[in-house]
């Protein structure tokens, strides 16, 4: 019959239109942008990589909750740093927000004044704000006591305010021993010789969500002067290490509400960047050694092979999808609602 030939046709239609409509929203999802000012000097080489960057621009069409995330960057070559994070924090069907920032007590001499004041924010500027997550970088200073850097006074006021306006804080190499130090009192100690290379890792704990999807053994960059003691780890209350090396120690520990991760290695480098700080450790003049299972036959001519960069992006998204967008409350201010920040507050946990 005619009319049913065409009420079929009709069904038929609408739902293959449905059905197209609900790959292209998947296709949308799986491609969410992590939004970024719009002349940011990161936005070209994460474009070039087919990383989905949103402009600001662009983000205020936009009818969306995006998770805010923090990075507080104390490392010298912060262009190279940001975009690093970027790429990372990118690889997500999540819509992040990012907000740069730096340590305002502290003289920049790497960093053009032009740039800290285009893209970056102080404390000050954020500190009656709620983010979602924090991340805090290493810093080149890790021979220095603590209370010897210029920006720790500033640094344990940020550490303090994001225990009340942040849901979890993800703390990197030196910025790992810190906040070890801070929240734990896991004190670090200076090795005999520079920890630099790519190291192999067990992951001790596959069902954490933060390493699902892990494999049994990943490798993870690191470059540093000191390191901690398993043992003092182990006896801090609340901390669990989900990852290891015979080599490297502890690399992944978290605490047990998903609030405070602590990664020791560098997990954002770039292919050459160990190469960049041996050449330049070189030029100094220092007495260094080659960074470990990082170049071919050892020769510091050939390309260093990337062996981590599909661990560094799981992490990263786990952190984002599993811990933040899962546990995150929707109304940030939730988070200081027993506890609310004093911003004259200076306080040590230890």
């Amino acid at each position: 019959m005619p009319g049913y030939e065409n009420g079929f046709y009709l069904k038929k239609k609408t739902l293959e239109r449905f059905v197209f409509l609900r790959i292209i929203e998947a296709e949308r999802m799986l491609s969410m942008p992590i939004k970024i000012p719009n002349t940011l000097p990161a936005r070209l080489t994460l474009e070039s990589e087919n990383i989905f960057v949103m402009t600001e621009t662009r983000a205020r069409h936009q009818d969306i909750r995006p998770l805010k995330i923090a990075i507080l960057n104390l490392m010298p070559t912060k262009i190279t740093t940001e975009t690093q994070f970027l790429r990372l924090l990118g690889n997500t069907p999540l819509h992040v927000e990012i907000t740069l920032l730096q340590a305002a007590t502290h003289a920049h001499k790497n960093t053009s004044k032009e740039h800290l004041l285009a893209f970056y924010k102080s404390f000050d500027d954020v500190k009656y704000q709620w983010f979602d997550g924090l991340i805090i970088t290493g810093a080149p200073v890790e021979k220095l006591p603590f209370p010897e850097v210029d920006y720790w006074a500033e640094l344990c006021r940020i550490m303090n305010w994001s225990k009340t306006n942040v849901f979890s804080t993800m703390h990197i190499c030196w910025g790992a021993q810190a906040g070890l130090f801070y929240h734990h009192g896991v004190k670090k100690y200076l090795l005999e010789r520079k920890k630099s290379g790519v190291y192999l890792h067990r992951c001790l704990a596959p069902s954490h969500p933060i390493m699902r999807g892990f494999d049994d053994e990943f490798y993870m960059p690191h470059s540093r002067y000191t390191g901690i003691l398993r043992s003092d780890v182990e006896r801090a209350a609340g901390l669990e290490i989900l990852a290891d090396s015979p080599e490297a120690g502890a690399v992944v520990i978290a605490n047990s509400n998903y609030r405070r991760f602590y990664i020791t290695g560098h997990c954002e480098y770039d292919r050459n960047t160990l190469l960049d700080e041996y050449k330049r450790d070189a030029e100094k003049g220092l007495d260094i050694e080659i960074p470990a299972n990082y170049f071919p036959a050892n020769d510091p001519e050939t390309l260093p092979v990337m062996l981590w960069r599909a661990h560094a992006s799981l992490l990263a998204s786990n952190w984002l999808n599993f811990v933040v967008y899962e546990h995150t409350p929707y109304d940030l201010t939730e988070l200081s609602s027993n506890q609310p920040f004093d911003p004259e507050y200076l306080s040590y946990d230890i």
